[in-house]
């Protein structure tokens, strides 16, 4: 009984494979699983982050010449609003997280453009006359001269779109509603560059490099939009802003050959 029972044990164990083998299959999975999440986070954080990166150059040209003329203050404000909406969206409608992070990051970036720009628009106005947000003149809209004045304006459209929010989150066309525009209004951030380049007929003093990083950033949001399912919203505008940025890419060609900002006079 004894010697039957070994060789029982041997059968079984002959059955299993070596130690030395052991764990090798699982091996490849665990790699290509790796990979695969590693992908994964890079995409998250470039979406994350990427949407701030083309501020960058335009951040040193201002910083440099001195000057925001060349830069638009209603591309914070497109990107501004478009991103509290995209928040808002989120409450009735969750994304992804690395989509509300984006937005969340955009705004701190946004205000802190805004702030450069009024900074350095300050020390160069030699008229004495201050624009201020209680006003209330459309002409001057978004050309105030102090950066509480933007920020008053972001506070109130902030805190009556969120009541108007909480409100209505169980009514579903005003939840998609939202959503719509946010990424709309979002896809429109090209456009206060483009009309500010098209009124001036010429692109100096805007970073290209802004405008390419654009591009790539939209191509690669779109793509991503797709491959994660995002809401059609997001998808839709992505390919919008794409057109946008290559028509802006088209007047850097267009008026390559003004060297000189054009002064408008009335």
């Amino acid at each position: 009984e004894r010697l039957a029972a070994a060789m029982d044990v041997g059968a079984v164990a002959t059955d299993q494979p070596p130690l030395s083998t052991m764990g090798m299959e699982q091996q490849p999975y665990d790699f290509a699983a790796l990979v695969l999440a590693l992908v994964n986070l890079i995409a998250e954080l470039a979406m994350i982050f990427g949407g701030v990166v083309p501020f960058i150059p335009q951040y040193f040209i201002i910083r440099r010449t001195q000057s925001a003329e060349g830069f638009s203050t209603f591309v914070c404000f497109t990107l501004l609003v478009a991103n509290i909406l995209r928040v808002l969206f989120w409450f009735g409608h969750p994304f992804e997280m690395p989509l509300l992070a984006q937005s969340v990051i955009m705004v701190v970036s946004q205000l802190f453009m805004l702030y450069v720009c009024v900074e350095v628009r300050g020390t160069n106005t030699l008229d004495p006359k201050r624009i201020h947000f209680r006003d209330f003149d459309m002409a001057t809209f978004w050309q105030w001269s102090d950066f509480k004045d933007y920020l008053l304006f972001m506070s109130i459209f902030t805190v009556f779109l969120s009541i108007l929010t909480y409100l209505l989150l169980d009514v579903v066309l005003y939840v998609e509603t939202i959503g719509f525009l946010a990424v709309f209004i979002e896809a429109m951030i090209g456009m206060p560059q483009w009309l500010s380049n098209n009124r001036k007929k010429s692109t100096v003093g805007m970073s290209v490099i802004m405008v390419c990083c654009w591009l790539s950033g939209d191509c690669f949001k779109t793509g991503y939009f797709i491959a994660r399912s995002a809401p059609v919203q997001f998808a839709l505008c992505g390919a919008l802003q794409v057109l946008v940025d290559l028509s802006i890419l088209f007047q850097v060609w267009l008026y390559k050959a003004n060297q000189h900002p054009v002064i408008a006079i009335d």
